[in-house]
């Protein structure tokens, strides 16, 4: 039995964990979050990357989501300049594009002009893309433009049958260490993070929970004045099985799923894709070599663990986006899949694109509170969490008020356009860095890649190089600060680094990982 009581524990270590014990800590709450394997291991690792407004949102008439996600976007750009930065998104016209028919636009549109037969006109995503421009306050992020694509470098690679564009901003996000860093910082404000610890019952036991977690074949009691359940597709089974409370409310899992090609582009930009079934996607530039391209929308059944990109996903979007593409590309060039589940609140919606991205926080207080968090996307992460902290604060009177707007996270304290002068202070500093290096430390690490490079002269001294530039020294720092515990932290989430590395060169990262492990637990 652990002696601390806390004043809130917190069930799963994804975005939305992770932000709202974040925020709970920096009002001088105490808290106790648990996540059963590593942070952001599911849904918040497997995101379109994109601190986005949702512009497709607009045509489900979502504007209170819509401007809500789009004044986000410049508050988190300052918060963490280093793992999301301003991106430009061209969005290419044809007269073959058409509605989806189920959304409340389409429908209107449908009756007022039913001789457009469903088509997605230019003047009306001229209008959406005003509406984009104008509904957030937008400051930083520049605005729409309409491009000529002919003879243009946006418009290489595309059939000529495309000449014109709208160019429109949003902003590009590393998912997986937004998480791991919201985490690093709930707990310097003295949170208590648990990883690889599930969360096995919640008892209400008076006015407290007692919270049995296991970890490692062994199980400990935690007690709290209330509960959060951000478990994310797990958020139902937790509240069924876990607490085994009763809720008229229901999740709606709905997986995205994404492939990664080779560079398909020339240039920096992001490409919005509409299709002629209503539905869109996004061909995305990632990390540098590479093209990102996604996403779908499928209903998913089972465990949201086992989620995975299936063939007929990877084939609709090699379709979806050969559409575009004057060079067609085919299942060869996929390089690698991934697969997310999003646990959308159930509305009742007819499929699963037309579900609300919206969230609900729907508070249980009989008897020691306990909230549970449905849906909400990765944009709105900051937001939810002080909506959450709205609900439970008024049980802690002590609590302090809203704080993380314009709070940077750890690295991230620097101007938004200052990511070349930490990246030449850096090779200034460590002569033997790349370019190419400087600037994958910088965009993972910020202001932190300092620490890491320590007073090293050589890439030698930072030992062992494990391939793509990556080092003991790093290694040891995701280790002991960013809560890595196995090679899949580090190559799949809290860097991209797979897509680069042999299996044997993994398979050596994971036998460091466990020696280190193993000296460290020998101490």
């Amino acid at each position: 039995m652990n002696d601390r009581t806390y004043d809130i524990f917190v069930i799963g270590g994804g975005i939305n964990g992770c932000g709202i014990a974040r925020d709970a800590a920096g009002r001088g709450l105490s808290v106790c979050l648990a996540e059963m394997g590593d942070l952001a291991g599911a849904t918040s690792s497997a995101s379109t990357k994109l601190f986005h407004g949702g512009l497709r949102y607009l045509e489900f008439f979502e504007f209170s989501l819509v401007r809500h996600a789009l004044a986000e976007r410049e508050t988190l750009l300052r918060a963490m300049p280093h793992i999301s930065w301003p991106m430009r998104f061209v969005l290419p016209l044809s007269k073959d594009m058409r509605f989806d028919s189920e959304t409340p636009t389409s429908r209107v549109l449908t009756a007022v002009m039913p001789w457009m037969k469903g088509r997605r006109p230019d003047w009306l995503i001229r209008a959406g893309l005003f509406l984009y421009d104008h509904l957030g306050g937008r400051k930083i992020l520049p605005a729409t433009r309409t491009l000529r694509l002919k003879g243009s470098v946006e418009g290489k690679g595309l059939k000529p049958k495309f000449e014109k564009a709208f160019e429109y901003s949003d902003c590009w996000v590393e998912d997986a260490r937004l998480v791991v860093l919201n985490a690093r910082d709930a707990e310097a404000r003295g949170a208590t993070i648990l990883t690889g610890s599930r969360v096995v019952s919640a008892t209400r036991e008076g006015d407290l929970w007692r919270v049995t977690v296991e970890r490692d074949g062994v199980r400990s009691d935690h007690l709290a004045r209330a509960l959060v359940n951000a478990g994310g597709p797990w958020v139902a089974d937790i509240v069924q099985n876990v607490a085994r409370q009763n809720s008229s409310e229901s999740v709606r899992l709905v997986r995205g799923s994404h492939i990664v090609t080779r560079r398909l582009f020339e240039h920096d930009k992001c490409y919005f894709f509409q299709g002629s079934d209503g539905r869109i996607i996004f061909a995305i530039p990632y990390e540098t070599d590479f093209t990102l391209i996604g996403t779908t929308d499928q209903e998913h059944h089972g465990d949201a663990s086992e989620a995975v990109c299936t063939p007929e996903e990877r084939d609709y979007l090699i379709r979806f986006v050969n559409g575009y593409l004057a060079d067609p590309i085919s299942a060869e060039d996929v390089v690698w899949t991934y697969s997310g589940v999003r646990p959308l609140y159930d509305d009742g919606a007819k499929s699963a694109t037309a579900a609300t991205r919206d969230y609900v926080l729907s508070l249980d207080d009989a008897g020691a509170p306990m909230l549970n968090v449905f849906g909400g996307k990765i944009t709105t992460y900051r937001k939810l969490a002080e909506d959450a902290l709205a609900k439970i604060a008024p049980f802690f009177p002590e609590a302090g008020g809203v704080w993380t707007a314009g709070v940077p996270l750890p690295g991230g304290d620097f101007p938004v356009d200052g990511v070349a002068r930490l990246v030449a202070d850096l090779r200034a500093a460590h002569p033997f860095l790349t370019e190419r290096w400087a600037l994958r430390l910088v965009r993972a690490y910020g202001t932190e890649a300092a620490q890491i490079m320590g007073d090293a002269q050589s890439a030698e001294d930072l030992g062992r190089d494990f391939g793509a530039t990556l080092t003991e020294a790093e290694l040891r720092w995701l280790m002991t600060r960013e809560y890595a515990e196995a090679s899949e932290d580090v190559v799949w989430r809290r860097s991209k680094l797979g897509l680069r590395l042999s299996a044997e060169q993994i398979a050596a990262i994971d036998d460091w990982m466990r020696a280190e492990r193993q000296a460290r637990a020998a101490e």
